[in-house]
């Protein structure tokens, strides 16, 4: 196992560091201390083909902007939390707006255009960078001084293991998750429309029109949001559903888990071999699949378009803050914040 850090660029006078580690397998992941963004993950296909299965920019300047969130780190709350402003504590507290009066994935800046501290280690059984950030008081409306910590950890069982851990000198709102946009076929070859996904999940959220939970949940028996068995893609944004029409056909839902650390979701690419199976300790996973991507945005030398990637964020639920039934995604003073996801690549023959 190594790692190897080198500076790309730098912003505002401080360097942006990217972390290259690899395994005794050869996979190999990237990611940089701006947004702690994974630029690439390398794993082999069934005939042993390494390829970048995570989408990404080339050049360092679209980050800046990053409007797709490739690859980030997403807070202090991933998701929309409407109308941009929540009560705590009985005090009113307004938060940026950035998607059509709401707050949308931490604000303008959030912790996705966050230069943040990195140290990079190799251990006997892993290797991986731990980055460190803190958020002040008042960040995007947000209350408390909140000190975040999230590490990327590879083993030889080709594990990509993200742990987050935070704590706050004041209650506030929190629920972080990882936006990496995957596509297993393998530098951007397909779409992932062939690609074949399973949750075990028997409930989603209901969104309205501006994408935010309604507060209710639904049954996913007899619908497109059945993936208990799995489906492709390509079946569900095809099916003729309200809530698949309302996203731009395709989802972009959360999903309530049944179980954890428990191989409860799968995505499985027939054409390359490649599986990619999540477990996570977090309630629900947000599955959207690039309904929203713009056309023409180049993506690794590749043209962007709707379907190119995957997004599979494990989080707390969307605007909890508003829903008392939702699990709280309060963090109060003085406690600890803490969430694991596992991400295993593996690789099989079948069809």
């Amino acid at each position: 196992m190594r790692i190897v850090q080198e500076q790309w660029t730098e912003v505002d006078g401080r360097p942006i560091i990217a972390y290259t580690f690899t395994n005794d397998n050869a996979m190999e992941v990237t990611c940089v201390n701006y947004g702690c963004i994974i630029t690439k993950i390398l794993v082999p296909d069934k005939n042993g083909n390494y390829e970048n299965i995570v989408l990404a920019f080339d050049d360092f300047s679209s980050y800046l902007t990053n409007s797709p969130y490739l690859g980030a780190v997403i807070g202090r709350v991933a998701g929309r939390i409407k109308n941009a402003s929540f009560e705590l504590n009985g005090k009113t507290y307004t938060l940026y707006k950035n998607e059509n009066g709401n707050h949308l994935h931490g604000g303008k800046k959030g912790f996705h255009h966050a230069i943040w501290q990195g140290a990079g280690f190799s251990k006997k059984d892993e290797v991986g960078v731990q980055f460190s950030y803190t958020s002040p008081d008042g960040e995007e409306g947000y209350p408390g001084n909140v000190d975040v910590q999230v590490t990327y950890a590879l083993n030889n069982q080709n594990e990509l293991t993200i742990s987050y851990r935070a704590t706050s000198d004041q209650d506030t709102p929190l629920t972080l998750t990882n936006h990496t946009y995957f596509n297993l076929n393998g530098n951007l070859k397909s779409d992932i429309l062939h690609h074949r996904l399973k949750i075990k999940s028997h409930q989603f959220l209901e969104l309205d029109n501006e994408f935010i939970p309604t507060g209710v949940l639904l049954d996913v028996a007899n619908t497109p949001f059945d993936l208990r068995e799995g489906k492709t893609i390509k079946e569900g944004v095809e099916a003729n559903h309200p809530q698949i029409a309302l996203v731009g056909q395709g989802y972009d839902h959360p999903f309530l888990l049944n179980t954890h650390h428990d191989e409860e979701i799968v995505l499985f690419e027939p054409e390359s071999g490649r599986t990619l199976t999540v477990e996570t300790d977090e309630v629900g996973v947000v599955v959207y699949t690039g309904n929203q991507l713009p056309d023409g945005m180049d993506i690794g030398g590749v043209p962007s378009r709707k379907y190119l990637g995957i997004c599979l964020e494990t989080q707390g639920l969307p605007d909890a803050i508003h829903h008392p039934h939702f699990p709280s995604c309060i963090l109060h003073a003085g406690e600890t914040y803490s969430s694991v996801t596992k991400y295993k690549f593996s690789v099989t023959s079948k069809k």
